[in-house]
């Protein structure tokens, strides 16, 4: 039996000085274990009653209370309820004092009791005759009263069904309503109401209007509105007063309902304008009415496109707040913009008003985009939040041009550009950079066949300085605006010119933004950039050996989407001409007399990548190979051969190399299969000397994409390939536990989902087959959930196998017995393992989602093999965690053995279902005592 001291034991582990995470663990987990037991009630209760007790145990003993109310409940008989009551309302009593986060715990168990014991009929009336009539106490009572509500609507983990659940807060929450806002009401008018208790009320109020339970009319009859507005002018109330005047704004929405309670509201919103010059300097007073003005103005939109004359005030107040200077307030309004953006655009007409709103919030977020006078002035992490929040600003941008039209705002940004040019004594940088990054922004709303401020911005481009900010702001425009550009392609010429400029800049950011901009403009303009492919071929040869690997990815992107629109025989030619570039200098490196350097590798690493940039883009030319690469794979190939073969050890060749024979086989199609045979042969051998992956995931693609071919030949290196990754992978596993090789483990389940749909004659056939088995069940040790489905599908797929249920057939497939009596014989020697693997896995770590498959893969086991699986099954919830109490088991392994003996295997698959219930109950009765 549990002692008090044993927890005190285990709780001391937290405080000591500094405990190893196996004993927290160890810790951790016996007391989560404890707090399961039926003696965690009367032990909970000696230590949270211990005058000797420290604060943390008293917490301990609070928290295990709401746990097993919430959780346990059924362990205590019906005729003991009272005295649990009992037990909690004196604990409580014993804990008024503090600290604060005792009485929480103690309350949020009151609460859920009451839900659960319907002889208790009216726990307000209690509660509030031991603890609300009393100075000493009131505030232990309305700190239930806030979490009455809460409690009951938010603690889906309660286990009552729907109609008790409907029948309980009916009394316990809706009947109280009015008695509630008496209360409220009395507090706060009580000659000894402290601050803390009007805060304390302010709460309440909030808790029982977000539960739905006090509507905003009824607090409207009350002095309880006037008293939240009016605590607007207290400092130490004045974050309360504004939760609560903003939710019960937010509750009002249904307008025609609450009208009475808005003409109440609107005229104290518009009556706080001034507080916002008042407390300029106070930014978090200024927080404060920002979200009661941005509350006001987006729940009553409505009312506000009505008569914007009459919202007037407030939307100015809101355009106010919108231009404050403290960055982490502005977006506060935006919602509002956005949302009355939404609903101006279903009308015909937009108020005068409103277009004058949204024409000042144009200049207002523009005026926000400025980089500060002196950027390096920021930290790091400052300008990474400040670049963030411009693409933030640019969404409320888009949201006016939907009211204003997009030509009007860019037309705005223009005239900003075009001002700061004309100025005397120079210009900032920010004041030209800041407009052309709200174009950009607003691109996405840009009109590509516009032929009035587009064609005056790109004009503009070459009169601007050339700092690098504007530079890389005006290439990102550039690229933003190419569906403009491919309706234009008289702008091609210049913006090639300037994209390619920017290449030259020393600064690093300009050369990736040309990059961006030459992608997009050969990916939106391709089909008339086609006569410009020699003179992209001659910049690389001249220009791209001197750019970064980042930027000659993006322009061999570039390349690709040119190529991809070409007729079929220039496609194939121009991109051999690209190709053979690049594999020229490969070849020379690889067939110097020396080894390469590493910075020869980390070349051939770049050169592999730049034909992977091209082949994804260009992916194939259909059923039909053009000519120009009839014999090119088998050229390619000798080159690759090579490589693989000197260098394939080196991550970044290897890895590169495979990624190329993966889009190249989807390139060259059937041509390549006269090399297949030797690509698998040099994919498993080098997967076999180096382990590295890249080389396994490939044999999966051959076997992918040709298994359904029937040559012997090629089948027989499906054969050998398997067994010999197989192999590797096995010895890898000897040496590295699966959490070290993920990917090792992942490329090779998804091989083995290749054999068992392409070829599962070379599959169930091989002597390799149960160890392939063995080897995937490791991938149900990961944490990654996406290993874990593929090792289940792989399975589901094996044990639910056409072959092992002949009755389904008409005919049975000549190879079927032999693959049934394969799958048998796995099974027969590791089906215990399976099975453990399985269920430990369903539950404990497994993801939600994979649930389905494990109850599938279960049933079809009960069904092929019912007595095995009933003989192991025992053992295995034996060796269930501890966290699963025994009830959970024995319920599983009698509802299983019962199915089994009807032969019901729809009884089976619910056996499992139930199972899966329970162990997500307790996973996240765990996950909620951690938080």
């Amino acid at each position: 039996m549990t002692q008090p001291a044993d927890v005190l034991a285990a709780l001391a582990v937290f405080s000591s000085g500094a405990p190893d995470k196996a004993a927290i663990s160890s810790a951790n987990t016996w007391l989560q274990d404890f707090q399961h037991s039926t003696e965690a009630w009367s032990t909970a209760n000696t230590l949270l009653l211990s005058p000797q007790s420290e604060p943390s145990v008293r917490f301990f003993a609070a928290q295990t209370f709401r746990s097993k109310v919430t959780y346990d409940l059924s362990q205590i008989p019906p005729s003991d309820l009272p005295a649990l009551r009992s037990t909690l309302l004196a604990a409580l009593q014993s804990s008024a004092s503090g600290p604060r986060n005792i009485i929480t715990q103690l309350c949020l168990a009151l609460s859920g009791l009451a839900l659960q014991f319907p002889r208790w009929e009216n726990p307000l009336q209690d509660l509030f005759e031991m603890f609300g009539a009393s100075g000493d106490s009131v505030q232990v009572f309305l700190e239930w009263l806030a979490l009455f509500p809460q409690e009951l609507s938010e603690n889906a983990r309660i286990p009552v069904t729907s109609e008790e659940y409907k029948d309980r807060s009916a009394k316990l929450l809706t009947a109280n309503a009015s008695k509630v806002l008496e209360l409220l009401t009395m507090y706060l008018q009580s000659p000894g109401s402290t601050l803390a208790i009007q805060t304390q009320v302010f709460n309440c109020l909030r808790a029982w209007v977000n539960s739905g339970e006090i509507a905003a009319t009824a607090i409207g009859e009350t002095p309880l509105l006037e008293f939240a507005f009016a605590a607007l002018s207290s400092e130490q109330l004045f974050d309360a007063a504004v939760d609560v005047i903003c939710d019960l704004i937010h509750e009002t929405q249904e307008l025609d309902e609450n009208m009475s309670v808005i003409h109440a509201i609107v005229p104290r919103v518009i009556a706080l304008r001034p507080m916002l010059a008042t407390h300029k300097d106070d930014s978090e007073q200024i927080r404060g009415y920002t979200r009661i003005f941005a509350e006001t103005g987006e729940t009553y939109r409505v009312l506000l496109l009505q008569s914007p004359q009459d919202f007037l005030s407030i939307i100015e107040a809101i355009a106010e707040c919108t231009a404050y200077h403290d960055l982490d307030i502005v977006p506060i309004t935006f919602p509002f913009w956005w949302r009355l953006a939404q609903s101006i655009g279903k009308r015909s007409a937009v108020p005068p008003v409103l277009i004058d709103a949204y024409s000042a919030l144009v200049e207002i977020i523009i005026r926000h985009l400025h980089f500060p006078a002196d950027p390096d002035s920021m930290t790091n992490q400052e300008a990474d939040d400040f670049r963030s929040f411009r693409h933030v600003m640019g969404d409320t941008l888009k949201d006016c041009c939907h009211v204003l039209g997009t030509d009007k705002c860019l037309t705005r940004a223009y005239e900003m550009i075009t001002t700061a040019l004309s100025a005397s004594g120079g210009v900032s940088w920010q004041a030209i950079e800041a407009p052309l990054f709200s174009m950009r922004s607003m691109g996405a709303e840009m009109d590509p066949t516009d032929e009035k401020i587009t064609p005056k911005i790109m004009d503009t481009l070459p009169n601007l300085p050339a700092h690098p900010r504007v530079r890389y702001a005006a290439l990102l425009v550039v690229s933003r605006y190419t569906e403009w550009t491919s309706q234009h392609p008289s702008y091609i010429p210049f913006q090639l010119q300037y994209i390619s400029a920017g290449f030259d800049d020393p600064d690093a950011e300009v050369p990736a933004a040309a990059g961006l901009a030459m992608k997009y403009l050969c990916k939106d303009c391709r089909q008339h950039l086609v006569t410009f492919l020699p003179q992209l071929h001659s910049f690389l040869n001249s220009v791209g050996d001197k750019l970064n690997q980042e930027d000659r990815l993006q322009i061999y992107e570039a390349v690709g989407y040119v190529i991809s629109c070409m007729p079929l025989e220039e496609a194939a030619q121009s991109l051999k001409t690209f190709c053979l570039d690049i594999l020229a200098k490969i070849h020379i490196i690889v067939n110097k007399p020396t080894l390469a350097t590493s910075d020869e590798l980390q070349r051939i690493g770049n050169y592999l990548e730049h034909l992977e940039a091209m082949l994804y883009i260009v992916r194939g030319f259909g059923d039909q190979l053009p000519a120009a690469c009839q014999n090119t794979s088998q050229d390619a190939w000798v080159l690759f051969d090579n490589l693989i073969a000197k260098y394939g050890e080196h991550y970044s060749v290897g890895d590169h190399a495979a990624r190329v024979i993966r889009y190249s086989i989807e390139l060259f199609g059937t041509s390549s299969l006269p090399i297949m045979q030797q690509v698998l042969s040099r994919m498993a051998t080098s997967f076999q000397a180096t382990g590295l992956s890249g080389y396994m995931w490939i044999v999966g693609k051959v076997i992918g994409r040709f298994g359904d071919e029937e040559d012997p030949a090629l089948r027989e290196a499906f054969r050998q390939s398997y067994e010999t990754v197989s192999e590797k992978v096995v010895a890898i596993l000897h040496t590295k536990p699966p959490s070290d090789i993920p990917d090792v483990i992942e490329d090779y389940i998804r091989l083995l989902l290749q054999m068992v749909e392409f070829a599962p004659d070379l599959l169930f056939s091989s002597p390799t087959f149960l160890t392939s088995v063995i080897t995937a069940l490791s991938g149900l040790t990961l944490v990654q959930a996406d290993i874990c489905y593929l090792t289940l599908d792989f399975l589901r797929i094996v044990v639910t196998h056409d072959c092992l249920y002949p009755a389904r057939q008409r005919a049975v497939p000549p190879k079927f017995p032999l693959y049934a009596q394969a799958i048998r014989e796995v099974f027969a020697k590791q089906g215990f393992q399976i099975l453990g693997f399985l269920l430990t896995g369903f539950v404990t770590d497994f993801d939600e989602d994979a649930a389905p498959i494990v109850i599938t893969i279960f049933r079809s086991l009960s069904a092929v093999w019912p007595t095995e699986v009933a003989s192991w099954l025992p053992t295995v919830v034996e060796q269930f965690p501890s966290a699963i109490p025994m009830n959970v088991r024995q319920q599983f392994l009698e509802d299983f053995n019962k199915a089994i003996a009807r032969q019901d295997l729809d009884d089976v698959k619910n056996a499992a279902v139930v199972l899966h219930r329970a162990s997500r109950r307790i996973k996240a009765r765990r996950m909620a005592n951690m938080k």
